[in-house]
């Protein structure tokens, strides 16, 4: 398969990645739509229009195309020269609705997911091809942040290194209220598959189709 852009992500495993590949519609694992079980709330449909075509992930270097002259083979060989020596760790997650959308974050972010996404963002930033002039106003720098402004234009994407955030995401962009109402119409399913810290132990090299929907490439484990 063909891909247009690239990215590194953290596919969760088990039950919990049931679920949010059921709750989104898209299975990134195995690259195929999803039916979505009954009794979840709300119009799932149209809540998870936006992420959907990700799959349930959180991102450690978001898309990107290939810089001339390099080839997907050698950013996998690469990927897995970096994984060799970054650890795996565990997080401790929380359905949170601070953001103007609904995901999973860890209660705290252990140093081993910092170095992670770290390691990831800068050590595989000459495989990225610059920004085109759409896909940087796609980001609306006027509206960011100094230090988010900074990283987009150094690394093709705002919210990394110090402004990093894990979170896998559940939902589009939410009024507040609306928000609020799906974390507590899903906190009842996602209670028991978060109780107890989930591995992160692999990262998931990613490529994106021509329809825009993200599949599973490699899965690199974590050696370090």
């Amino acid at each position: 398969m063909q891909f247009h852009r690239y990215a590194i992500y953290h596919l969760p495993e088990g039950a919990l990645a049931d679920f949010g590949a059921a709750w989104l519609g898209w299975d990134a694992r195995t690259g195929r739509h999803v039916a979505r079980p009954e009794g979840l709330p709300g119009n799932a449909e149209a809540l998870t229009r936006a992420p959907r075509r990700y799959g349930f992930h959180a991102t450690l270097k978001a898309p990107f195309r290939l810089a001339a002259g390099r080839d997907p083979a050698e950013l996998a060989r690469t990927l897995r020269m970096l994984c060799d020596r970054l650890s795996p760790c565990e997080l401790q997650l929380e359905p949170r609705d601070d953001h103007g959308f609904l995901a999973l974050r860890p209660q705290r972010q252990p140093p081993e997911l910092l170095a992670l996404e770290s390691s990831l963002v800068t050590r595989l930033d000459e495989f990225r091809a610059p920004l085109t002039p759409q896909e940087y106003d796609r980001r609306n720098p006027d509206l960011l942040p100094a230090r988010a402004r900074m990283h987009l234009d150094h690394w093709g994407y705002p919210f990394v290194l110090d402004l990093f955030g894990y979170h896998l995401t559940l939902s589009g962009a939410l009024p507040p209220a609306e928000c609020a109402l799906l974390h507590e119409a899903l906190s009842p399913h996602l209670t028991p598959l978060i109780a107890a810290p989930i591995p992160l132990r692999s990262v998931a090299l990613m490529g994106e189709d021509g329809d825009g929907f993200f599949h599973l490439i490699e899965d690199v484990p974590l050696r370090g």
